[in-house]
């Protein structure tokens, strides 16, 4: 039996923020394994990020290539409609807000804050009935 579902209005963006994220981890990944190309000009939208990172040396670039990664998953698994895909998404942004949290508590208040709130109103509407109910449980049901 197939059952399908109108696709939620945030859907699609959604899905584009997930490959939105992979490109910005995997040119942090590539600029902090790589420092002193071209591709440093990007770091100029968040100069206090690469000033901290940058002391950690080569090595960081190795957990923002693992979240590159996590987010080109979800964004491929979001448009196939997977259920794993909105695990990670789920766990993904709740790791941002986590972050963000942290960010509050150690100086950067209202930068925290903003993620926060963004983060947060992702989760908020990730967790509504119409978007979990748009990824399937099974694969025999295109969308229950």
């Amino acid at each position: 039996m197939t059952i399908d579902r109108e696709r939620p209005l945030g859907f699609i963006p959604l899905g584009i923020f997930f490959f939105f994220a992979a490109t910005m981890g995997s040119l942090a990944a590539v600029t902090l394994g790589w420092p002193g190309t071209f591709l440093d000009r990007a770091w100029e939208l968040n100069k206090t990020g690469h000033t901290q990172l940058m002391p950690l040396g080569r090595i960081i670039a190795v957990p923002f290539f693992v979240l590159a990664m996590c987010a080109l998953v979800a964004g491929i698994g979001w448009f196939k409609r997977r259920r794993w895909a909105w695990v990670i998404g789920v766990a993904g942004i709740t790791v941002n807000c986590l972050g963000d949290l942290i960010n509050m508590a150690f100086g950067e208040f209202w930068k925290g804050a903003a993620g926060v709130i963004i983060a947060g109103l992702l989760l908020i509407y990730m967790a509504r009935k119409s978007v979990r109910a748009y990824f399937p449980r099974s694969r025999n049901i295109s969308a229950a």
